[in-house]
């Protein structure tokens, strides 16, 4: 089997553009998952000129803003930040899989690839044990999508040169 090639630490020139888009909700839970990706970025030497920020309202807007994002042209990689939890009014199952579908979607249409932290934990309770075990659960999640970011598109840019020679 063959293995994902491993990044490399990025000249100015070749560094990959990232997207990372985030939903405001849950905010103060959501920003450690941004934070640690950043972290992570950095020491990998993604230069921060090359990751771009945005904020939607909530994880349902994610999609479509990925979409537009991927579009552009602009990006080697979109990452999507959210957290959808059970609010009691409505089934979160819902929200969270139409998020997860139209991520999927956008990059299988568009060729980009979209990687997702958004989060969808069958139970969440605002309560200070709950916060803090998914406050610190994000930033493991961070982290690990950043380096699943940059194996993906290190991977990506192998095949196209594989492809082209």
């Amino acid at each position: 089997m063959n293995q994902l090639p491993t990044p490399t630490a990025p000249s100015a020139d070749t560094a990959p553009r990232v997207a990372v888009v985030s939903a405001s909700w849950h905010n103060d839970i959501v920003e450690r998952a941004r934070h640690a990706m950043l972290a992570e970025f950095e020491r990998s030497r993604l230069p921060p000129d090359r990751v771009d920020q945005f904020e939607v309202p909530g994880a349902f807007e994610i999609p479509l803003h990925a979409m537009k994002l991927a579009q552009s042209g602009r990006y080697d990689a979109i990452v999507a930040c959210a957290f959808v939890v059970n609010g009691g009014i409505y089934r979160h199952e819902f929200v969270a899989a139409a998020v997860i579908d139209g991520l999927m979607r956008v990059q299988i249409e568009s060729g980009v690839p979209v990687l997702s932290a958004v989060l969808t934990p069958r139970d969440f309770h605002e309560h200070e044990p709950h916060r803090r075990f998914f406050s610190e659960h994000f930033v493991e999640k961070g982290t690990e999508v950043a380096r699943a970011c940059l194996r993906t598109v290190a991977a990506h840019r192998a095949l196209a040169t594989a492809a082209a020679g």
